[in-house]
């Protein structure tokens, strides 16, 4: 079977360091699917303005394939813990498939690429992800309540707060509230945890170093505009 590319991702997620590990409902980061020439078609769109939710199937497209491994390491449960592929989301798998589900915005008559296109929030995905696939979210029949999270719900509401210290040069308030959502899911590996260690992060074109304290509280040490 082969999969053809409807569309890519768009959106400040320049590195895969710092990437949500789920898609969520609440996160305030918005892409843009941005459709190719083939599918620039506002036709394949009627009726989609009906639905608040979508589902896209998209592809790991900077990761790395190798010989398939039965089990991985979520990096939540600290790196050093494995689990059955199949048990996870982790990216390194026998297809390098991803589906995530996220809230529709607005609809796009056009796009900086000059194409039709979607606006949604809530996407764990890489800026220029391939998109193959969309469609709609049913409340109905794709939200079980009742579900049993597995390992991943003792994790699920992991959030740290966010400290900016004296910065005082931000950026617009859209893309602060990104950051700062992105930030404290905290995109470190779980296994590090020193309090002096420095990490950077790029996004949306500003550069990010930060810390994270003994109190696990985020301190943003330096934030720098890459157009400058």
């Amino acid at each position: 079977m082969e999969l053809k590319v409807i569309a890519y991702a768009r959106n400040g997620h320049t590195d895969k360091f710092g990437i949500p590990r789920q898609s969520r409902d609440e996160s305030p980061v918005l892409t843009r699917i941005v459709f190719e020439p083939e599918y620039n078609v506002r036709e394949a769109l009627r009726g989609i303005e009906g639905y608040s939710h979508l589902w896209l199937l998209w592809g790991f497209s900077e990761t790395p394939m190798e010989n398939w491994s039965p089990t991985v390491r979520p990096p939540r449960l600290g790196g050093n813990k494995r689990m059955g592929v199949f048990a996870t989301r982790s990216p390194f798998r026998p297809n390098p498939i991803g589906l995530s589900s996220v809230r529709l915005i607005d609809i796009l008559e056009t796009t900086p690429e000059n194409r039709i296109g979607l606006l949604v929030s809530g996407a764990d995905l890489l800026d220029g992800t391939p998109v193959y696939d969309i469609k709609p979210y049913l409340s109905f029949s794709d939200s079980h309540p009742d579900a049993k999270n597995g390992f991943a719900e003792e994790t699920k509401n992991y959030r740290l707060p966010v400290d900016w210290g004296q910065i005082t040069d931000l950026p617009d308030p859209q893309t602060k509230r990104e950051i700062e959502y992105i930030l404290s899911q905290d995109p470190r590996p779980a296994y590090q945890n020193d309090p002096e260690r420095e990490y950077k992060m790029d996004y949306a074109g500003w550069k990010i170093v930060f810390c994270v304290d003994p109190d696990a509280r985020i301190h943003v040490r330096q934030l720098v505009s890459a157009h400058c």
